[in-house]
């Protein structure tokens, strides 16, 4: 069943030969990529060691037994240990996610629901950088068009590991765990507007995109279009009097990245390069995933970013998410941050259907 594993065992040795020489760590970007690759593989090389030695205790253990029938509990605690190991290698081998190590740019988007579906945007928000905040994540707001009552129109926020673009330990990064979280979020509640204490129903979408380097997406300055304005938004302080915000246009594609929460100009072309780096990206991998066979996007994103990913019903506190199944009552936790559970059932799932499509 894990034929496979001596190919990946060979590699990590010669990765460990490689990462000794001195030499090899002149170029820090090449040293980098083997450190990661190597970190990859090391879980996976020690535990398929201990499967193997494991079926060789068993053997020791089953010899003793049948001297000594005290050691047949032994015998049967071993085989439990085997089996443990045979399931964690197996998820060990499920198809990685290239960009699970990436940093994020999160954007969430008023939808239906005029300004109930803002403040709901701004309630989104707020629940990702409380988890970002227990986590350990670093959050910052590049954009943002605040409603009249208080949420948002748009906004998006940057969320990275400590260590900046990429985590230290694989599968650890944001993507590996805010990728589920794309897709429209519908919300039923009283709104604070509402005179007859009627429920109502409205949504908000989220985007999430995995940031990317300069070396991942090549730009043409010349297939860009910028235009400088005047930001906009509530009164005060907060709307510049100069042409400070920018808007990139990238013609060959049509797609479009704005900032405008900087004082200066170049901060902001700064801030919607970033933005347009990585949608670029996305769209790239899109098309790619397009193109391969229903067989390959199934191991790429198995858990369908369709329209209503998540229901969170306030009278009821309860927070559904439609693609896993999962239900739970704890609706003001999980606004307040307390995510991993929900998170952990979309991890599952997709790793059971990745799973069921290598085998």
């Amino acid at each position: 069943m894990f034929e496979a594993v001596e190919e990946l065992i060979g590699e990590h040795a010669d990765l460990e030969k490689k990462l000794a020489d001195p030499s090899v760590h002149s170029d820090q970007a090449n040293a980098r990529k083997l450190n990661k690759r190597y970190a990859e593989l090391t879980p996976i090389v020690a535990t398929f060691r201990a499967w193997k030695q494991s079926a060789e205790d068993i053997e020791t253990a089953k010899e003793y037994a049948a001297v000594d029938p005290d050691f047949a509990a032994e015998v049967k605690e071993l085989t439990a240990e085997r089996e443990e190991l045979t399931e964690k290698l197996r998820l060990l081998l499920v198809p990685r996610d290239p960009s699970d190590d990436k940093d994020v740019l999160l954007e969430v988007k008023a939808g239906a629901g005029g300004d109930e579906s803002a403040l709901f945007a701004g309630d989104l928000l707020r629940m990702y950088l409380r988890y970002a905040e227990r986590v350990g994540w670093k959050t910052e707001i590049i954009d943002a068009t605040e409603s009249e009552l208080g949420g948002y129109k748009d906004v998006q926020v940057s969320v990275r590991t400590k260590g900046g673009n990429g985590a230290t330990e694989p599968g650890q990064g944001v993507w590996a765990r805010l990728k589920y979280e794309g897709g429209v979020h519908r919300v039923q509640r009283v709104p604070a507007t509402e005179s007859q204490g009627r429920i109502h129903t409205s949504a908000a979408g989220v985007l999430v995109t995995p940031e990317a380097e300069e070396v991942e997406v090549e730009i043409n300055m010349n297939d860009l279009r910028i235009d400088v304005y005047r930001s906009s938004g509530p009164g005060g302080q907060s709307v510049n009097t100069t042409d400070s915000a920018v808007r990139i246009t990238h013609l060959p594609t049509g797609v479009v990245a704005s900032c405008q929460n900087e004082k200066s100009q170049l901060q902001n072309k700064e801030q919607a390069m970033r933005i347009l780096r990585s949608r670029l990206l996305a769209a790239a991998q899109e098309a790619a995933e397009q193109e391969a066979s229903d067989v390959r996007r199934s191991q790429v994103r198995s858990v369908d970013r369709s329209e209503k990913i998540r229901t969170y019903n306030y009278p009821e506190n309860r927070i559904s998410d439609h693609r896993t199944g999962f239900k739970a009552y704890n609706l003001d936790q999980v606004l307040d941050g307390d995510l991993d559970a929900v998170i952990q059932a979309c991890v599952d799932t997709d790793s059971a259907a990745k799973l069921a499509a290598a085998h």
